[in-house]
């Protein structure tokens, strides 16, 4: 079973720095490409960052809003996925979503499944 957790959200005062991370289990992680979301009250969900296999490359990808203050990284070997967010701003206030597409075959048909993590709240105020 694909279970994608996310930890270390919390409050943080503007300028501040938190580091989320992902643990991932139930599929090849390795394999897989990795993504942040983030999803604001009342808005809908944004992609934030993405990091590809290290067999496509290791290739990041980040929104506007967040390029030059975010990084994404992975550790295969843990199967985790780190959002190293500095620089923080009252904007960037969310609950945070790790995910990721698997294939599954439930029934003789196999197609590509998006899964979620349960999320984790980053809160930015003074």
């Amino acid at each position: 079973e694909v279970q994608l957790v996310e930890s270390g959200g919390g409050l943080v005062q503007p300028g501040g720095t938190l580091r989320l991370t992902c643990a991932a289990s139930g599929f090849t992680f390795s394999n897989h490409e990795m993504k942040w979301y983030r999803q604001a009250p009342g808005m809908g969900r944004e992609l934030v960052a993405a990091i590809t296999s290290f067999g496509a490359g290791g290739r990041t990808k980040y929104s506007d809003s967040v390029k030059g203050r975010f990084t994404i990284s992975r550790d295969d070997a843990q199967s985790t996925v780190d959002l190293q967010m500095s620089n923080l701003k009252p904007e960037d206030t969310a609950v945070y979503y790790c995910n990721t597409e698997v294939e599954v075959c439930p029934v003789n048909v196999c197609y590509d499944r998006d899964f979620w993590g349960q999320g984790t709240q980053v809160t930015v105020s003074s």
